[in-house]
């Protein structure tokens, strides 16, 4: 007799496979009519690529006020709770201290929402999917402001934690994912320019909230700011859109494939100005077919499922890298204002310049190494920001004992750029890994390895740094930040050695393995092979002559 599948059997399948559809499917498909009405922006004004720039920028900046919550903690704890006096010191505050939550409940939510809202913005297009996040920010601000007023702190998670954070995922990943789309030609720019808003938004609209609530109130705020944010993110979503079928500008198509000489022609007017119809120059484009037998085909990313990008092993590697990338800047820079007051002795002020000043090198760095990534290449560039890190993070112990503060400063700042270098770059390294129809859902994955490292890094820094005070140590002591440095430092490690399994070269990517063979690494131009049978090298000649085969089976397929 055939055996009946369960209830429970019977719901875990119809979930799996709504899963499995949900990350399989990123096509956006769209009628002849809206291709034709994308051409224009409002009163007809012929749409340009290069419109996407300032309005993704825009865009960014305010999702980037995220980062600026706490200048609400203070505020928000003391309208809820009240003040209370201390009698030693005379000086007033609120007798808890939970406002702080809401900013990790946002930044967990912000990581979950891009990753699980990646496929559908690629169904339905950036400009939909910006609206919806706008919306949902805009929402989770009124809850927020009503859970303030009415002291409910609880209303106050829900609303800008959950909804806002939600939302505001879905809002980063939908204009970076657009762009990469129209520059094709120049992906770590694109990334990068967008992503620096972010860091912008942070450091401009932390000046905004103290005026605004002495002078409507603190509830009264968040309405504000609301009201205002949810009316210039429209604006800018309404710029926001897709290439149409068959663009090509530079030479190259979508793909990042080169095309042909007679086609070296811009298919779209919004591709831009007509001095961009040069021919691009042979050079090695990363993640991208450059010799002659690899021309027959296109790139390995173009065709590939977005179920199974998401469990190849080179986004896998890409994952941890991140992760190892984000550690750093997440744990140790969120303690930077408490290091230069209680081991260099500087004072209130002081520290606030330090951090000022910070914040823009994770500006400069998330524009710098984007933009350079686009000539060096995003493996290279990371290599550069990786191993910066972990020199840096080697070093840092040392510098806090002898208290060297022009050295502290030197080493931070460039700790800070290539932090800020990695969110510019992992947009442009996932396209070219993976393809731009995938790039919105990848990116919105990756992103909850900064999350992660955020709250769990976060959490595993108090516990210790906590420990060590209990154990008789002081905030003036060197070791209590010195003792986080050692592991942070090999997560970095961990991450900078994943970093040289990531195959950018097509050989790498797509010649089959060998039995037993469990990843393959290239150096000094050279591939070798890791497996059960041990450290195996390939000569060039082996190389070509088994990617020849390759070949040869390909075409006779």
């Amino acid at each position: 007799m055939a055996r009946h599948a369960q209830p429970e059997e019977q719901s875990s399948n119809v979930l799996f496979r709504t899963v499995h559809r949900h990350y399989s499917d990123t096509e956006y498909r769209r009628s002849p009519e809206t291709i034709e009405k994308e051409k224009n922006l409002i009163f007809n004004i012929p749409f340009n690529r290069w419109t996407m720039f300032p309005s993704a920028f825009l865009f960014q900046a305010i999702c980037g006020s995220l980062y600026a919550w706490s200048v609400f903690n203070d505020p928000i704890d003391g309208y809820i709770y009240g003040m209370v006096t201390n009698p030693a010191t005379g000086k007033s505050a609120p007798p808890a201290h939970n406002a702080a939550i809401t900013f990790y409940i946002a930044v967990g939510c912000f990581g979950l929402s891009a990753a699980i809202n990646g496929p559908w913005l690629e169904r339905n297009g950036p400009k939909l999917a910006a609206i919806l996040g706008s919306t949902v920010f805009f929402i989770g601000n009124m809850i927020g402001a009503i859970g303030i007023y009415a002291r409910i702190m609880g209303l106050l998670y829900f609303g800008y934690g959950v909804l806002g954070g939600a939302g505001l995922g879905l809002c980063y990943i939908s204009p970076v994912s657009a762009l990469q789309k129209w520059f094709p030609d120049r992906r770590g720019l694109a990334a990068g320019f967008a992503v620096c808003g972010f860091g912008a938004g942070s450091i401009v609209l932390a000046k905004v909230p103290q005026p605004l609530i002495a002078s409507v109130g603190l509830p009264l705020t968040f309405v504000v700011l609301g009201c205002c944010y949810f009316v210039a993110m429209l604006a800018c979503a309404m710029v926001f859109r897709v290439p149409p079928p068959g663009f090509q500008i530079n030479g190259m198509d979508m793909y990042r494939n080169k095309v042909p000489v007679a086609d070296l022609t811009v298919a779209y007017a919004g591709a831009g100005p007509a001095n961009e119809k040069q021919e691009v120059e042979e050079r090695n484009l990363e993640a991208n077919a450059t010799d002659r037998a690899a021309q027959d085909f296109k790139d390995p990313g173009v065709n590939m499922v977005l179920s199974t990008a998401i469990f190849s092993s080179e986004y896998r590697i890409m994952y941890i890298m991140f992760f190892g990338n984000s550690i750093a800047g997440l744990v140790v820079l969120s303690r930077l204002a408490n290091i230069v007051k209680d081991i260099f002795g500087k004072d209130e002020a002081t520290s606030a310049t330090i951090v000022a000043i910070n914040g823009g090198f994770n500006l400069a760095g998330r524009l710098f190494f984007s933009t350079v990534s686009d000539r060096l290449g995003r493996k290279n560039s990371f290599f550069f920001m990786l191993l910066s890190q972990v020199v840096i993070l080697a070093a840092l112990p040392a510098i806090m004992e002898r208290q060297v503060y022009w050295a502290f400063l030197l080493v931070i700042w460039c700790l800070t750029a290539c932090y800020g270098g990695g969110f510019g770059c992992i947009p442009a390294f996932l396209c070219d890994m993976f393809g731009p129809t995938n790039i919105g859902a990848l990116h919105g994955i990756i992103l909850t390895a900064w999350s992660l490292a955020g709250v769990g890094g976060g959490l595993l820094f108090t516990g210790i740094y906590n420990h060590l005070l209990e154990t008789g140590h002081t905030t003036k002591d060197p070791w209590v930040y010195a003792a986080n440095l050692q592991w942070i430092l090999a997560v970095t490690c961990v991450g900078f050695v994943f970093l040289l399994f990531i195959g950018t070269n097509v050989h790498d990517r797509l010649l089959p393995k060998e039995r037993g063979e469990w990843a393959r690494i290239r150096l000094f131009g050279r591939l070798m092979k890791i497996g059960s049978f041990g450290f195996r090298w390939m000569t060039k000649e082996t190389e070509e002559s088994e990617w020849e085969a390759y070949m040869n089976e390909r075409r006779q397929q």
